[in-house]
């Protein structure tokens, strides 16, 4: 899992005074990262469309999403490596013209199945080319004007979670030529190709001087073990909850268990194991990849279940949904810039813990205003606790890396961050799968006679969903008490000694921001 250990690039410094096309080539990466972005964020509000145009089972909705994220998840650390080994302009070139293709099979898909299959190739692409993205922006830029070009990635990253749900509800409502959903994925295809023809002229070449060997093994044990575990979450309600879903689940931790073996014996045998696990006797550390983890879970449960009890439940366009959904987004963006700036260089990890208190009391006024006003909720009495919402996610998300990064020691940072966007990943697709049975579990108990017995099963399972989602964050807010009381900065000081740090730490918030 060392990609990025080894940053000595064999690259010419194409980032001197008189060299403008650094600047392009910036323009280029940004607006991948903010397709890929968009395009996760673009798909939850047009859900509804998808599952009544395909006849698409709720299973095989959670499969578009949680699919996505498994792959994406599975392949990011395949992807950094890949870049240092074989250069990041290949690999982003590679990256973005599968990004493209899977986009085009995504619009043109037949049925739920091709759909589905399209979403994990794209999740893959994406693997391979937002890895590169911070990387190259790392080789290309000197350490003075790195501090700049990543606030101008920030504001890149707030525009990309604030504009893909609008995005996505105005596409899905105007049904463009007759489309319905499908621009949401073909609206990638122009992006893609002038980012391809473009990439090839202006991005230089780079790639590690002293890149480990792919450990191809640890990758395959790493998604086993996953897909045995979501897999089964995700389908089995729909298949009755067979003795074989039961069986893999239980059977998952101990291919993780073979997976930790075989790193342990791959650092001994040659020193290039996929995760270095003497990160995890670092205290902070192993507590800030737990957050990671069940954050990912609270916010793969919420976005779902969000969506479907708008549209589904109450009955609201994808356009009403998705401006209902843009309080939250400016919340998330003005609270995280103020967290970094202001609130952590003063209370430390306080502000982490008040994130978690605050995002709990924004969910708990949710529940509710769902059970107050039921199936006649409107947008506007949701706007304060989305706002309360996103204050408390933005004074999460933004300061988390460098609080779990606080104590590794700077020679694994770059390991340590890619390892962090994995969890994260992996633990969205984990919410998304336990969907199944926070939401759904609690529909099949309800008879679905009339669309207003549908809204009340839907504000009902809403409601249950949001409880767990607070359980899970009260578990959150406990842990947070093993980081450090006061984190490192690394943004700037690892960019200066050419560690990558800030790379990551970039990176960390492009992946949450989703």
């Amino acid at each position: 899992m060392s990609s990025h250990d080894a940053v000595l690039d064999t690259a010419p410094d194409p980032a001197a005074p008189a060299d403008r096309r650094r600047w392009i080539a910036l323009a280029i990466v940004m607006t991948a990262a903010f397709m890929d972005l968009v395009d996760v964020t673009i798909v939850n509000i047009a859900i509804p469309s998808i599952e009544h145009d395909l006849g698409a089972s709720f299973g095989a909705i959670q499969w578009i999403t949680a699919g996505y994220a498994l792959a994406f998840a599975a392949g990011l650390i395949t992807g950094g490596r890949l870049g240092d080994i074989y250069g990041r302009r290949r690999l982003f070139l590679v990256g973005i013209t599968g990004f493209t293709i899977a986009s085009a099979l995504c619009g043109f898909a037949a049925g739920p199945e091709m759909l589905v299959a399209s979403r994990l190739l794209q999740g893959a692409m994406a693997a391979m080319m937002v890895p590169q993205v911070l990387a190259i922006i790392h080789v290309t830029f000197p350490a003075h004007e790195r501090g700049k070009v990543f606030g101008m990635f920030g504001a890149i990253v707030g525009l990309g979670a604030v504009s893909g749900p609008l995005l996505g509800a105005l596409l899905t409502q105007w049904n463009l030529f007759g489309l319905e959903w499908r621009p949401i994925f073909l609206i990638n295809l122009p992006v893609g190709v002038a980012g391809v023809i473009l990439g090839r002229k202006f991005i230089a070449e780079s790639r590690a001087e002293k890149a480990l060997r792919l450990d191809l093994v640890g990758v395959a044990l790493v998604t086993t073990g996953l897909l045995m575990l979501v897999y089964p979450l995700t389908r089995g309600r729909e298949l009755d909850w067979p003795l074989w879903g039961h069986l893999c689940m239980a059977a998952s931790p101990l291919v993780f268990a073979v997976f930790v073996a075989y790193e342990k014996r791959k650092t001994r045998k040659d020193g290039s194991p996929l995760v270095e696990l003497s990160l995890f006797r670092v205290k902070s550390f192993a507590a800030g990849i737990a957050v990671q983890l069940t954050f990912g879970v609270v916010l793969g449960i919420f976005f779902l279940v969000w969506t479907l009890y708008m549209q589904i439940g109450l009955g609201w366009s994808p356009l009403k949904a998705g401006l209902t959904g843009v309080p939250f987004s400016i919340a998330v963006s003005l609270a995280a810039g103020l967290s970094v700036q202001k609130l952590v260089p003063r209370f430390g990890r306080k502000v982490l813990q008040a994130g978690a208190l605050t995002m709990a009391a924004g969910l708990l006024l949710y529940i509710w205003e769902a059970g107050r006003y039921g199936t006649d909720i409107q947008s506007w009495q949701m706007i304060a606790p989305l706002v309360i919402m996103g204050l408390g996610m933005g004074l999460i998300v933004a300061p988390l890396t460098d609080a779990v990064l606080s104590d590794v020691p700077r020679e694994h940072a770059g390991s340590a961050s890619g390892l962090i966007n994995t969890t994260g990943q992996m633990g969205n697709a984990l919410g998304l799968g336990l969907v199944s049975v926070v939401f759904f579990g609690v529909i099949d108990e309800k008879p679905l006679t009339s669309q207003g017995a549908v809204g009340r099963a839907f504000a009902d399972a809403f409601q249950g969903s949001l409880w767990w989602v607070v359980a899970v964050l009260a578990v959150i807010f406990a842990v947070m008490f093993a980081l450090p009381a006061r984190p490192k900065q690394h943004l700037e000081g690892a960019d200066a000694s050419g560690e990558g740090v800030g790379a990551g730490t970039e990176e960390q918030e492009l992946v949450l921001t989703r």
